[in-house]
Parts: structure tokens; sequence; C-alpha cells
């Protein structure tokens, strides 16, 4: 096997584990954002888009073949989009950013 042929297969495979970390790192985000939605007012379309994102992650169909995690990975970014949107959306009396005195960005962490 020739040297170029060698430095291919690596950039291949540190291109594929970088892909791999990515989508671990936004699946335990997605995790982490489940608290979130526990009692926090977020609409039922939202919380859909999230339990549809981690459904889609670790189903074994994918619009991409298993080695291209760019679809989970863009599924994934969908999602936390959407809730980030849904969180930092005004709401009224008893609303997730009611309370705090902050500006709408800021939230307080939980």
């Amino acid at each position: 096997m020739s040297t170029e042929v060698k430095v291919a297969l690596a950039l291949a495979a540190l291109a594929l584990l970088a892909t791999a970390v990515l989508a671990g790192v936004l699946t335990v985000r997605l995790i982490r954002a489940r608290r979130i939605l526990r009692d926090a007012g977020i609409p039922l379309t939202h919380k859909a888009a999230f339990w549809g994102a981690l459904l889609y992650v670790i189903s074994p169909v994918d619009l991409l073949p298993d080695p291209v995690y760019l679809d989970d990975i863009g599924v994934l970014l969908l999602a936390l989009r959407t809730l980030h949107m849904a969180a930092a959306a005004p709401r009224g009396p008893g609303g997730l950013t009611e309370g705090w005195g902050g500006a709408r960005g800021d939230r307080p962490h939980r």
C-alpha cells in the first residue's frame, strides 16, 4: 500500500471519528435538555421534536449510511435549535421566563 493511500485512510478515519464524537456530544446535550422539558411549559410540538431527534439518532434507519453521521448531526442540531427557541420564547404567568429578572436570552441555569 502506498503512502498516499495510508494518509487518505488515516484522514478518513479521523473524519469519521470526529463526526461520531460530535454526534455523541450533541446527543448528550439533547438528553440534558430533557430536564428543561419536564416542567418548563414547553409546547408538545417541541417536545415531539426532541423525542423524534433522539429516536432518529438511535434508529438503524438513516438518510445517509451509518459511517456518515451528517444526517444525525443535522437532526440533533435542528432539535436543539427548536428547544432553544421554545425555551427563549416569552411566556405568560407561571411561564419559563417569569420572575428571574434577566434579559430574554440570559436565562438562569438550573
